[in-house]
């Protein structure tokens, strides 16, 4: 599913004008990227969890030359879904 595709769901389930549901939307991304880009994690209840993972350094391999490098300590953005949710994915198998 789209971001063009959510807005429209949206906008059709609530009656509210696409451009009002684009401006909610973008700013609701908005704030889950400033608030991980200020090191705070973003909880919704009943959905999961936006958080910031820390991977320490390592060393890395080029394969195609042969040599080692050192991957230095690095932030990722990541997103762990609610209990609730994961049982509801895995009780919807086909």
């Amino acid at each position: 599913m789209t971001k063009a595709e959510i807005i429209t769901e949206i906008a059709n389930q609530t009656g509210a004008e696409k451009l009002i549901v684009k401006e909610c939307v973008e700013a609701f991304m908005d704030s889950v990227k400033n608030s991980l880009l200020r090191d705070e994690n973003v909880y919704l209840r009943g959905f999961g969890s936006f958080i910031i993972k820390k991977r320490a350094e390592k060393t890395g391999r080029n394969i195609s030359e042969e040599t080692t490098i050192i991957i230095p300590a690095h932030n990722i953005p990541a997103f762990k879904p609610a209990k609730s949710f994961v049982n509801n994915v895995k009780k919807n198998v086909k």
